[in-house]
């Protein structure tokens, strides 16, 4: 059974994804009806989850965060092709944002399926168990053209391999991956291993931390509030995209400062990316 939040995430991914949002392209949103229907995708992802609450303690890593990273990934995507900012596969002429798009989202959907086997190396067992899935998907949409399947599998996969900030990464799809992951840190996230665990342990940082972060918007930073701050500082530019994270506590910060930052600044996404946190009711910092 699925719940609320995870239905409510398809929903929101696949009105994103409708192909008169998207100039009347249709893969995206096929692939994505395929990566949220699929039995196979949904049993490796559940399991991922237990495997990563119930064995490790750690938080979520089942379908309610690969649908989340797919969701600010497509976010991102967006702004940045609003901005006239084209993604590595378009400078390269070697692809479409289209093919740009459907790389991310058989990346987000399946980034953590390693959790399977365990927490270290989990971005290359993730990998290896993505790669058969994302074949038959693509030759599913995609069965007439070889080249096509081979430019966004590969896309795919790096953005699989890179997405914890281990193994340098080049573009800039698999950049989003990086940041998309990273802004998935609010207290929903830690809310069972923190019910289920009450000893000490490694991670705990990571439970506790997220625990304290309230809220995080990704929204275009030329059409933010925080842009208007932006103009007045001096040498300052507006990026097209801005992160605001909102926490209860300062040990939110340790979220901000060891995990989102690491990983906007390992991200070819970076230079597009303006960051702001602070606790609620006092004045946010500017990170980025």
């Amino acid at each position: 059974m699925k719940s609320p939040k995870e239905i409510n995430l398809e929903e929101k991914i696949l009105d994103s994804l409708l192909p008169e949002k998207l100039n009347g392209e249709t893969i995206p949103y096929e692939v994505a009806k395929i990566l949220i229907d699929d039995p196979e995708i949904a049993e490796i992802q559940n399991y991922a989850n237990h495997v990563s609450i119930v064995r490790l303690g750690y938080n979520d890593h089942g379908p309610v965060h690969m649908r989340t990273v797919a969701r600010n990934c497509i976010k991102m995507m967006k702004i940045l092709h609003e901005a006239k900012i084209e993604t590595s596969l378009e400078k390269e002429k070697i692809g479409t944002f289209t093919d740009s798009l459907t790389a991310i989202l058989l990346a987000s959907f399946m980034h953590d399926l390693g959790m399977t086997v365990g927490r270290q190396d989990h971005e290359l067992y993730s990998v290896t168990i993505a790669l058969p899935i994302i074949d038959r998907i693509l030759k599913q949409v995609l069965k007439d053209d070889l080249q096509r399947r081979i430019v966004i599998r590969s896309v795919a996969m790096e953005g699989i391999v890179g997405h914890m900030g281990t193994h340098k990464i080049h573009s800039l799809e698999a950049g989003m991956i990086l940041i998309g992951d990273g802004c998935d840190m609010t207290k929903g996230r830690a809310r069972i291993p923190i019910a289920l665990f009450n000893g000490a342990k490694v991670g705990d940082i990571h439970k506790y931390s997220a625990n304290s972060i309230e809220k995080v918007k990704i929204f275009n930073g030329l059409e933010s509030d925080r842009a208007q701050e932006l103009k007045s500082e001096a040498n300052s530019e507006i990026k097209p995209i801005c992160i605001e994270v909102e926490m209860s506590s300062e040990v939110g910060f340790f979220q901000i400062e060891e995990v989102l930052i690491q990983k906007i600044n390992s991200s070819p996404v970076r230079p597009y990316i303006s960051l702001y946190a602070g606790i609620t009711g006092q004045e946010f910092k500017k990170y980025l």
